[in-house]
């Protein structure tokens, strides 16, 4: 199943996610999903949610999937946008909007609240001191943030609500300690 994905849960259960091969490319693993659908809940009517780092596309479809009202996923390689706009149209993804811009510009100039955001940035860049800081602002009230790492972090500014390790990933539910 190289480049590809399967969802889980909801709508499009069992459907084959598609994205090309790009070195900070990492499917949130079916086993992660489950369980962090789990925590979030299954139904996810009525949420907004934004997927910070949309990649190959797997938590923002799931989340469609399950019913969500909204989900904005921010992609900024090209290539892999395409493929996350094939994926939309194949699926008829009428509540995703894609955004093909840098994520730390899409966090700079975009005002909206979400009840959700996904985050999980390429490793290698080390985003999260920078980015997290900035999330407050984007999260409605008793919004919540996932986040995957490459290692267990403390997070200064955010409850860690629920967490989770499955071999190199380190997952983590976080909510805002500030109001």
């Amino acid at each position: 199943m190289r480049n590809r994905v399967r969802i889980i849960g909801g709508e499009w259960r069992s459907r084959i996610l598609t994205f090309p091969n790009d070195m900070d490319l990492r499917p949130t693993p079916d086993r992660v999903r489950e369980t962090v659908f789990n925590w979030l809940g299954q139904d996810m009517s009525h949420k907004h949610c934004l997927d910070l780092f949309a990649g190959s596309g797997a938590m923002g479809f799931e989340a469609a999937s399950r019913g969500a009202a909204e989900v904005v996923m921010v992609e900024s390689s090209p290539v892999v946008l395409k493929a996350l706009r094939a994926t939309a149209q194949k699926l008829g993804a009428t509540r995703i909007e894609l955004a093909g811009v840098d994520a730390m510009n899409f966090i700079d100039s975009d005002r909206r609240r979400f009840d959700v955001i996904f985050l999980d940035p390429p490793y290698r860049l080390d985003l999260l001191p920078k980015l997290l800081p900035k999330l407050h602002a984007h999260l409605a009230d008793g919004g919540l943030v996932y986040l995957e790492d490459d290692r267990p972090a403390e997070f200064e500014g955010w409850a860690v609500w629920r967490t989770g390790h499955a071999g190199k990933v380190c997952y983590h539910l976080l909510s805002s300690t500030i109001n």
